[in-house]
């Protein structure tokens, strides 16, 4: 079982919401999808066991020893990466027409290491994640990478939570897919909402059952109405409508969960545990 907390963008409150499911839970299995900016480790502490380079591009390299200098290269490359004979890492996208254009062999293209994938082991389990490299791209192989890792510590079919990637791309794709529920996390505001049908639309191309939680339902009652209508036309279940909390800032500031805290968001979490868990148990 395999479930996955997602939202249309960023700042929603999806890590908040996916560190308390994780306590609630007890899961053993947790996986940080967020590989641009990986930040549950924070809230889960633990001790990294595990440090893996990841390869997710390749880079040309030019031999200055073969090279004739003959522009070639320069000509055939359409991210204009190539100046002065000198490849541009930050511009070079590693598709090798550089290195097929060139007569001379000259050209090579090389590994690059655009991240790191961790485990780190808590006292329940493990918390797979990765850290990117600035600049660096292919993020949704990344967490593939970092999904993969985690299937190798589950035994059976043991609830697996994964705090998904912001958004509706390629990371996000690679975070729901094969997952049995998304839970979307959404806040009342206008390009929340439009993030939020946009994400849902996501979800059901892929397969993934989807259930909604709006984030601080009442700071604005008349959009969250919106979205619960809009929930009920689509058929998408609601189960969480979570207020505006003080206590949430406290929780972030001490690095726990936000449901050891007595507070009217962490008792509506529970109530909304309560509810997912119906679908798996």
């Amino acid at each position: 079982m395999q479930l996955v907390v997602i939202s249309g963008k960023g700042g929603t409150g999806k890590t908040t919401i996916a560190s308390s499911l994780i306590n609630l839970s007890k899961s053993k299995i947790k996986v940080d999808c967020d590989v641009d900016a990986s930040n549950l480790h924070l809230i889960i502490n633990g001790t990294d066991i595990q440090e893996d380079r990841f390869i997710g591009a390749k880079l040309a390299k030019i031999d200055i020893d073969k090279c004739k200098r003959c522009s070639k290269c320069m000509d055939v490359c359409r991210f204009n990466a190539i100046k002065n004979f000198v490849v541009d890492e930050l511009l070079c996208e590693g598709c090798g027409a550089c290195k097929i254009a060139c007569q001379y062999d000259a050209i090579y293209l090389e590994d690059e290491v655009t991240g790191k994938t961790i485990i780190t082991e808590d006292s329940l389990g493990i918390l797979s994640r990765a850290d990117m490299e600035i600049g660096a791209e292919g993020s949704g192989r990344l967490v593939t990478e970092v999904r993969k890792k985690a299937m190798k510590f589950q035994k059976n079919d043991e609830l697996i939570i994964l705090d998904g990637s912001p958004g509706i791309g390629c990371a996000v794709m690679a975070s729901i897919t094969g997952c049995d529920i998304a839970l979307i996390v959404t806040e009342p505001t206008q390009s929340g909402l439009e993030d939020f049908m946009r994400v849902l639309s996501v979800c059901k191309f892929f397969g993934v059952k989807p259930m909604v939680c709006i984030n601080k339902f009442d700071i604005n009652k008349e959009i969250s109405g919106e979205i619960e209508s809009f929930c009920n036309k689509e058929a998408v279940d609601l189960v969480g409508k979570i207020p505006f909390d003080e206590h949430v800032k406290k929780s972030v500031n001490d690095m726990k969960p936000l449901v050891l805290y007595d507070s009217p968001a962490a008792e509506e979490i529970k109530k909304m545990w309560i509810k997912i868990k119906k679908y798996y148990v």
